[in-house]
């Protein structure tokens, strides 16, 4: 079971590539990552962004998947349209089942991306996804929808392009899941805690791992917000300790 991460590098690896390749031997998968942007960032700060040319992620993408059989992927940093445009291009040259983290702004407080992202994740990549792992604002871009309470949470997850779960840490923990057009809710405890940092980039990987391990995607999403979860209880240096 081999998983690919297509994604930035957080050189505290808390997030980004370093944090999904931990969360996939957690789980038990071969993690590979392809790396789309260099930061310079922490826990608690953000500095600045290196992206890679498109042309060398392709060729990433293309030298994994000449050794791996590779089904299952999930993307999080994907930093401009230009690069959204390749991953998508790619994910249907190679038939990839992709788990979308619309990664936009850091836990830290940077801003991860070119402001036209959520409008080219839409027209390009949503549509390829088998599902989309937003939070609330990055929701609120990918609509135009303000969520603010549970109705509109739900409104949000049918307007998106794809199956998603628009997660609730700041909807009091409730996390809004909309898979094949029949939408759920599932309500966890808010840890006080300041241990945040990747907890969108674990999710996504974590759920991408179970699909590889032969979960459906609706038991992978439960599985995966468990293992959050006891990473955030865990978490120490700022960010989540997955439990291997």
């Amino acid at each position: 079971m081999i998983v690919m991460s297509i994604a930035g590098v957080d050189p505290s690896g808390g997030a980004g590539v370093f944090a999904d390749l931990k969360t996939f031997q957690a789980i038990g998968v071969y993690g590979t990552g392809i790396v789309t942007a260099l930061t310079a960032q922490n826990p608690y700060k953000f500095f600045s962004t290196l992206p890679v040319n498109e042309t060398y992620i392709e060729e990433q993408i293309d030298a994994v998947m000449d050794s791996y059989e590779v089904e299952f992927i999930k993307t999080g940093m994907l930093y401009s349209p230009e690069i959204i445009k390749l991953v998508s291009r790619k994910v249907k040259e190679y038939d990839l089942k992709a788990v979308v983290d619309p990664v936009m702004v850091a836990t830290s407080g940077g801003d991860l991306t070119k402001e036209d992202i959520a409008k080219a994740l839409n027209k390009y990549l949503l549509p390829q996804a088998i599902l989309t792992t937003p939070n609330i604002a990055e929701a609120e871009k990918l609509t135009g929808t303000k969520i603010d309470s549970r109705t509109r949470a739900e409104k949000a997850s049918r307007i998106m392009k794809c199956n998603n779960i628009i997660t609730g840490g700041h909807l009091d923990g409730l996390n809004t899941l909309n898979i094949d057009g029949e939408v759920s809710f599932k309500k966890q405890e808010l840890i006080e805690t300041d241990n945040l940092h990747g907890t969108g980039c674990n999710l996504s990987a974590a759920i991408a791992a179970y699909l590889a391990k032969g979960n459906d995607l609706k038991d992978s999403i439960l599985k995966s917000l468990d293992y959050v979860y006891e990473g955030i209880k865990n978490g120490n240096y700022g960010t989540l300790i997955p439990k291997i």
